[in-house]
């Protein structure tokens, strides 16, 4: 932990590599709760949000090949957003750009009805421990708040190595309203937590989640 908040400081002090990270990155004003795409990236475009991008291995690699989208990475950590900013700033993607926030905050107050294209939600903290379960990210609350604000038609991907957890949140999802869909989930296998896990040889369980295209919101 200290070696990787020794890089990510010492990438941020690299005035350079600051002003590039800051390029991509999305600063909330206080007095306004909600994010605007449109404000955003400056055109009305689908957008795909991955919670938890961690230092972008996946969302990157999405971006670039569907310059068509838009794309905003959600991180909480500071010192990951850090490193995650200068990454998505070096690729030069006008499509993609980095939010500090819980992700919690994001999906439940500040995004608009229907108005993302998918969500990437991939080995989110299981918080094993039985005192630790409040502090999880998939609640009924947010699943809910998942369903909202995707436009009818659109997925929901997930991906969990910890089999107990995914057996926790596709039934919630279901329950919110979502239907199974048979796509893969296309970060399943794509980000760096995923490339351990495959090369150790454990199971990844994922799926997709679709909103019914006839559906409103509750």
């Amino acid at each position: 932990l200290m070696a990787r908040l020794r890089k990510a400081a010492r990438i941020w002090g690299d005035p350079k590599a600051r002003e590039i990270g800051q390029r991509a990155l999305i600063t909330p004003d206080d007095r306004v709760f909600t994010i605007d795409p449109p404000a955003i990236f400056g055109r009305r475009a689908p957008v795909e949000i991955e919670i938890g991008a961690g230092k972008g291995e996946f969302i990157i690699e999405h971006a670039a090949e569907f310059p068509e989208r838009d794309f905003i990475a959600v991180e909480l950590s500071a010192t990951v957003t850090r490193v995650l900013a200068v990454r998505c700033g070096r690729a030069g993607l006008d499509n993609l750009r980095v939010v500090r926030m819980d992700a919690r905050t994001l999906v439940n107050l500040m995004l608009p009805d229907a108005s993302v294209s998918a969500y990437h939600i991939y080995y989110p903290d299981p918080w094993p421990k039985e005192r630790h379960v409040k502090h999880r990210l998939f609640t009924p609350t947010l699943v809910a708040s998942l369903f909202r604000t995707v436009e009818p038609g659109a997925t929901a991907y997930v991906a969990t190595d910890v089999r107990d957890y995914a057996g926790e949140i596709f039934p919630m999802m279901l329950a919110a309203g979502f239907i199974r869909a048979v796509e893969a989930a296309p970060g399943a296998d794509r980000t760096g937590f995923a490339r351990k896990y495959v090369a150790a040889g454990k199971p990844v369980f994922s799926a997709s989640f679709r909103k019914p295209r006839n559906s409103t919101s509750p």
